[in-house]
């Protein structure tokens, strides 16, 4: 058998093998990984919303920019840019679309004045999974009664973010959360301990009072909403905090329990499932030990950037590896909502967004998170939305001559 046939036949079992098996996909963990240059191929530049809350959107990634000291980096990919740099990007930006210019002129500008940058995703074919949040408006009290009996609580004041880094070197970046107990350190209480033993009751931590239990839950996995008094006023609350426990999934638990099918898995689904099985709450409830903290907000929902979030055009991705306040265009599906409340259809679309927040699971370049806001379709929208999608990221050409 000849030195060439040899090799020939390697090749084809090699092939063989990978059609049986699927590729182990690396996790990407640096940022300069987590964006390709894109040099061919470039997507159609087509947005489904209106051009004024796009420019709200920049604007406020444009107030956080400000704050930032001259020489913060920002890392795309194999390149970096300096503040100053991201900032006349995003102007130009808001410069071009307020032209209004057409579909054909609009890309061709794009593609003359900007770098585009594909995000690496997380599996085989380079997609990513979009989900989506929203700001729940909730009913409740200022003072617990016999109709609204949980609490939304403040972060306690024994609560400790405590940076490993500073005892251990190769500890770098990794932070724990927990309380003292007499002369020793221990983690800090769970969803079991705060619901059910009680632990923080009486400590004046109370911001307001809810009627169910699932509202805290939903509240606390959304991040932010606004609280309804019986008097009309409103309470709006952020997050603040959380009890360092890791996250699990009330939905993936009811799938595995049997109590709701994988395929029909959503925020409605699940209230649904309550209403006809409520002795099933606390159980569900319970299996996600992680408790979220909360601060009362003079404005709308803040994300990690520290600016209000504006519905439908901010995007949450894992801060640790994507710049924060950029300029991103997505390709997805959004639903379709019939009189009833329903979803009819799922369609495609495409829209600018600004990479504006980040979020306990949405970690790696297969995660994003769209923020719809807090109409019954933002609530349809992020109750049901689970399909892949591509993010890219837009940045200005260094030294282009306008």
């Amino acid at each position: 058998m000849s030195k060439a046939y040899r090799y020939l036949v390697a090749v084809i079992i090699l092939l063989v093998i990978g059609s049986c098996y699927p590729f182990v996909t690396r996790e990407i963990k640096e940022p300069t990984e987590a964006l390709k240059k894109v040099r061919y191929f470039w997507p159609e530049f087509q947005d489904d919303m209106d051009i004024d809350s796009l420019v709200l959107a920049i604007e406020k990634s444009l107030e956080y920019l400000d704050k930032l000291p001259e020489d913060r980096a920002f890392t795309y990919g194999p390149n970096t840019f300096d503040v100053a740099h991201i900032k006349r990007s995003l102007e130009t930006f808001s410069q071009l679309i307020k032209q209004n210019p057409d579909i054909k002129g609009l890309n061709r500008e794009l593609r003359k004045k900007f770098f585009l940058y594909k995000v690496a995703g997380s599996s085989r074919e380079k997609k990513v999974l979009f989900t989506g949040y929203f700001e729940p408006i909730l009913e409740g009290n200022s003072e617990q009664d016999s109709r609204y009996r949980h609490p939304i609580y403040r972060r306690p004041v024994d609560l400790l973010n405590i940076d490993l880094g500073l005892f251990r070197p190769k500890y770098a970046g990794e932070r724990i959360t927990a309380r003292m107990d007499g002369q020793n350190l221990i983690p800090y209480f769970t969803r079991k301990d705060i619901d059910e033993g009680k632990a923080l009751a009486g400590k004046g931590l109370e911001i307001a009072w809810l009627q169910d239990p699932l509202d805290i839950a939903i509240l606390q996995i959304q991040g932010s909403g606004t609280v309804r008094l019986p008097n009309g006023e409103t309470i709006r609350v952020g997050y603040s905090a959380s009890n360092g426990h890791p996250y699990r999934s009330i939905g993936r638990f009811m799938i595995d329990e049997g109590y709701i099918k994988d395929e029909n898995v959503s925020l409605q689904s699940i209230r649904s499932f309550f209403r006809d099985h409520p002795d099933t709450k606390r159980e569900v409830l319970n299996h996600n030990p992680s408790y979220v903290f909360f601060r009362v907000l003079d404005t709308g929902p803040l994300g990690n950037i520290g600016v209000p979030l504006t519905p439908g055009r901010s995007l949450a991705l894992d801060n640790r590896l994507f710049p924060k306040g950029a300029l991103v265009f997505i390709r997805c599906q959004k639903p379709i909502m019939g009189k009833d409340g329903g979803i009819v259809e799922w369609v495609p679309f495409s829209r600018f967004l600004l990479n504006q927040d980040t979020g306990g699971v949405i970690k790696g370049t297969g995660r994003a998170d769209i923020f719809w806001g807090s109409s019954p379709y933002a609530e349809l929208a992020a109750g049901h939305l689970k399909h892949k999608g591509d993010v890219y990221f837009l940045v200005e050409k260094p030294g282009y001559k306008k």
